[in-house]
């Protein structure tokens, strides 16, 4: 393009110069001549020119063939890379896909087996409910229960309680716990009323009959507490107060949190209404208690012993004071004989130089 535009630059440019030498100049055959020159270089430039612009165009193709064939191999180079890396990251994804699957299987399993232990364990408590309808086998689960938590708090230690223990007026509490003489031994007796319940939290019955059982439950509630009152509460024998023990939950919560009527009547009956986790509450406190009430019985045990301890040292310390004396006495009589001994055994020296001087007198007179 540059070459092009040369071009037409000389050729206007020849053009001017013609016209200018045709307006000062009237010499026609010098103007040809000139002319002719002109043309003739002009040919010979525009034959060079073209020779420049051939070379330049296959200049220009060749290097743009080999750009473009350099560009195509780096693009291809560059594809091949994106296609390496696409490849790497879908065998990632896969893999990880595949893991993801695998633990979504291992999970289903566990799902499928998790429902067939809750099919089971439907099964039991279905059964286990069966068995709840007959009261005989209600009290059995309340006592083995009540008898577990005794366990787990107190152990085996038949001193500090003892389950199906006879009292002195002929009934038997399911427990007994042997607290101090300051508490007395507290009687603990499971009732489980389930029957009444049962149809009053049941949302299917209709509302007459969830309230006539309702009536029907507190009625229960109240015959179990006037129970435990008037046999396990036996002054001189037992506490002051029993425990009734619920061994459901449930139970205990629908009394404390829609029949506070029975709390107090239990209350004025001198009967703890206690659940499996308040008991075991109940009994931690108890136990703390006794360890207090012990700790402080044998306090006074040793502060009697410490005040009799009391008297004898002062009586050792008066005897070591007298003894102390004597020694002293002595002490004083002994330097006096001591004294006494030095003066005697100088007075015994100087009888004794005495008489020595007197033979030495007496044996040179006679000399």
């Amino acid at each position: 393009m540059e070459y092009i535009i040369l071009t037409l630059l000389v050729i206007i440019l020849i053009g001017i110069i013609i016209l200018l030498l045709k307006g000062k100049n009237n010499d026609g055959d010098k103007i040809n001549t000139l002319e002719v020159n002109i043309v003739k270089e002009l040919g010979e430039f525009k034959s060079s020119l073209t020779k420049e612009y051939g070379e330049f165009k296959s200049t220009l193709t060749r290097e743009l063939n080999e750009d473009f064939t350099t560009l195509n191999e780096r693009i291809e180079r560059r594809l091949n890379m994106i296609n390496d890396k696409v490849n790497e990251r879908l065998d990632q994804n896969f893999e990880k896909t595949n893991k993801t699957f695998s633990n979504v299987l291992e999970r289903l399993s566990k799902i499928d087996e998790a429902q067939k232990k809750i099919e089971n364990l439907s099964t039991d408590i279905v059964s286990l409910q069966s068995i709840l309808t007959d009261k005989k086998t209600r009290g059995t689960f309340g006592e083995i229960n009540l008898q577990h938590i005794m366990s787990n708090i107190f152990g085996d230690n038949q001193s500090l309680y003892q389950m199906q223990y006879p009292l002195p007026n002929g009934t038997t509490v399911d427990c007994i716990l042997f607290a101090p003489e300051s508490l007395g031994n507290i009687a603990i007796d499971s009732k489980f009323p389930l029957e009444n319940y049962q149809i009053m939290v049941d949302r299917n019955q209709n509302k007459l009959t969830r309230e006539q059982a309702e009536k029907r439950f507190v009625t229960d509630m109240k015959k179990h507490i006037d129970a435990i009152s008037s046999k396990y509460i036996i002054p001189g024998v037992t506490a002051k107060q029993a425990i009734l023990f619920l061994p459901a939950e449930a139970i205990f919560a629908e009394v404390v949190a829609y029949h506070n009527n029975l709390l107090d009547y239990a209350y004025e009956k001198n009967v703890m209404l206690t659940s499996p986790t308040t008991l075991i509450s109940t009994l931690t406190t108890l136990q703390l208690m006794m360890k207090d009430l012990e700790r402080n019985k044998y306090a006074s045990i040793i502060q009697h012993e410490l005040s009799l301890l009391s008297v004898e040292f002062k009586r050792y310390k008066e005897r070591w004071d007298k003894l102390a004396k004597n020694i002293d006495t002595v002490s004083t009589e002994v330097k006096q004989l001591h004294t006494t001994s030095d003066k005697i055994t100088k007075r015994f020296d100087s009888i004794n130089k005495v008489e020595v001087d007197k033979e030495r007198i007496e044996y040179e007179d006679i000399k």
